[in-house]
């Protein structure tokens, strides 16, 4: 069909004299013969559509018998194979005068190719007709003898009809296609599925990311592109490495470390809601730690002798050991699930200064559970419970005890926070469990390594050494963590001792002591966002309240008594406070659980860091100036 094209344009180019001379005739400047003057072509279902001159025209493309093959012809695959095609362009006449300038775009030609190549016989290619209600004219513009589609169809035996396709430019991938003609079947097998359209920037935090993800989906007969496999590598290869702890220290502020810098940009996007085992932070077991702190004390207040004036039900004591264990169960298979899917978050957790304390609460609130367990429900423990909760406990002290001896980026001056009493404060509940069991070496070991470190983290607190960037400036609630590890101790080796002796009681007043000077502090909750590690916070309260009422025992008065009730009723409000406000920041504000930035740093610090900070500001500035419109001028709204 191509060399019958370049034929007929040859044959224009003869006849161009007497083109010109009619076009002069009608007023018409001299113009390109109409085959040339083809602007663009657009596919439309079944035909092309070529608009030539100005005038639109639809081809299709015809099958036409050949008179010396046999009539078995469309049997089989046979009847596929094209002997010669027709390619029949439907408009108007290429006679009608047109005016040049409506052509403003580049020419171009639509050749229509047959659906297969074994049909492309070029030696019985037949013309290209230009079909109107005048009649049939060929391609140059001569007539031809009359005739309509509908004798041309009347022509066709049982033949396969083949329309005209358009030539798929490039593959699935935006790639161009080199000596090789697409199916268009085939192309939509190739296309992928939603998997291209899934955000992929999560993908370095999850557990199956990198070379093993690819592996399986290679073993599952689905593999990658070799530029996506190598874009993969690059991306999984930034975030293999967990950040050092002093990127926690530069990109991250407030007490907490929760909180990004204005010189510095998320890995992960912050206009979009994470998944959520993402945005589930280790720092949820604090209300573990809450809750079943309150079952201990509810437990003490109903069987402690000083205290039956209050008449207090071990009913109160069993639902909050239920609701904790209830609570404790469902914390424990998210953050499970979040290490089996998101591994990568979990260590990135695990390398933050303050995050890793937090890796302490699941196996002191299980301590807490066996303390606080109703006597309803069993009265003995066997002793293989304590050392299965304290093998853990062990295991984390043995790797952060040697991070703080060892002098490098982790040493104590220069991580102490006073988050770090939860790393603490296990050793002496590990011994208070121990010896309410019968135990004597273990709970001996426990209670003398915790007061040896505590001793240690208690000084370097209270120096506020130029190296602890984690120290907040302010009080917040944090601080209550100085209370927990004394409060604690003085019952632990109470147990241990068998008697509330002067130990019990130095312990105990350093607590009360260090519980009276945070307590005075009025203004001690403004000012701060709400997080769910305030949860962690309230133990230590609660222990305070449970130390009270064993010490009342010994010295039992009404000062005693009055100090126990006092802090029992301040602990018991504070937890109630704490509930009522998770619940309306989950339910209501739909906030409970953020984007958790703290993990999502970049290894390195960002080069247009302080062009960041200050587009931060400007913004900022913005959103201020447009908040306080409306309230100044209302008038500026109408």
């Amino acid at each position: 069909m191509l060399v019958t094209i370049l034929e007929e344009l040859s044959h224009q180019m003869e006849n161009k004299d007497l083109q010109v001379q009619l076009s002069t005739k009608q007023g018409f400047p001299e113009e390109l013969p109409s085959l040339l003057k083809c602007i663009t072509s657009q596919t439309i279902a079944g035909f092309d559509s070529v608009e030539c001159g100005g005038m639109n025209y639809q081809t299709q493309l015809v099958t036409i018998p050949n008179p010396q093959e046999d009539a078995t012809a469309g049997k089989g695959l046979e009847a596929a194979e094209l002997h010669g095609q027709v390619n029949v362009i439907f408009g108007p006449p290429p006679s009608s005068p047109v005016e040049a300038t409506d052509c403003h775009e580049p020419h171009a030609i639509s050749v229509s190719m047959p659906a297969s190549p074994s049909g492309l016989h070029i030696v019985q290619a037949k013309k290209v007709l230009f079909i109107d209600k005048a009649g049939p004219t060929a391609i140059d513009g001569q007539p031809n003898q009359p005739s309509d589609s509908d004798s041309i169809n009347s022509r066709q035996p049982q033949q396969g009809k083949f329309h005209s396709q358009p030539i798929s430019a490039g593959n699935s991938c935006g790639k161009p296609t080199e000596g090789k003609v697409s199916d268009p079947f085939e192309s939509q097998l190739r296309i992928p599925r939603n998997d291209s359209q899934r955000d992929k920037r999560f993908d370095p935090f999850k557990t199956w990311s990198g070379k093993l993800e690819r592996q399986l989906s290679n073993l599952r007969g689905k593999p990658q592109e070799p530029d996506l496999e190598a874009a993969n590598d690059c991306h999984s290869a930034e975030n293999e490495t967990v950040p050092a702890v002093d990127r926690y220290f530069d990109a991250l502020e407030g007490p907490e470390l929760d909180t990004l810098r204005a010189t510095e940009v998320s890995v992960l996007p912050e206009d979009k809601k994470w998944p959520f085992l993402l945005r589930f932070p280790i720092s949820s077991f604090g209300m573990c730690l809450g809750v079943s702190s309150q079952a201990i004390l509810w437990k003490t207040l109903a069987i402690s002798p000083s205290m039956s004036f209050l008449h207090v039900s071990l009913t109160v004591n069993l639902v909050l050991w239920c609701i904790s264990l209830a609570l404790m169960a469902t914390i424990f298979l998210i953050y499970f699930l979040k290490i089996i899917f998101f591994f990568e978050a979990v260590r990135r957790e695990y390398h933050h200064p303050i995050r890793v304390n937090f890796f302490f609460a699941p196996w002191i609130a299980c301590l807490f559970l066996v303390l606080g367990l109703p006597p309803s429900v069993t009265v003995n423990v066997h002793a293989a419970i304590w050392y299965v909760l304290m093998a853990p406990i062990f295991c984390l002290e043995l790797k952060i005890y040697g991070q703080w001896m060892s002098g490098g980026q982790r040493r104590l001056s220069k991580v102490a926070n006073p988050s770090n009493h939860l790393s603490i404060v296990g050793n002496f509940v590990g011994a208070l469990l121990g010896a309410s069991m019968g135990l004597k070496e273990g709970p001996i070991f426990f209670f003398a390594v915790g007061l040896a470190h505590y001793t240690v983290l208690f000084v370097t607190l209270y120096q506020r050494l130029p190296t602890n960037a984690t120290l907040p400036k302010e009080l917040h609630p944090v601080f209550f963590l100085f209370v927990a590890a004394p409060s604690v101790a003085c019952m632990a080796w109470a147990k241990i001792h068998g008697d509330f002796d002067y130990g019990s009681r130095i312990a105990y007043f350093i607590a009360m002591f260090l519980y009276a000077s945070l307590a005075v502090r009025i203004n001690f909750f403004r000012g701060f966002r709400f997080s769910l590690a305030w949860w962690a916070y309230t133990f230590p309260m609660t222990g305070a309240a449970v130390a009270t009422i064993k010490y009342s025992m010994e010295v039992t008065n009404v000062l005693t008594q009055s100090l126990s009730v006092g802090l029992s009723a301040i602990s018991t409000f504070t937890v109630t406070a704490l509930l009522v406000s998770t619940i309306i920041h989950a339910f209501i504000l739909h906030d409970l659980f953020p984007n958790d930035i703290s993990i999502a740093i970049t290894q390195k610090r960002p080069k247009f860091s302080k062009k960041l900070a200050h587009l931060r500001s400007a913004s900022s500035d913005m959103k201020d100036i447009e908040a306080s419109l409306p309230k100044n001028n209302p008038e500026l709204e109408l």
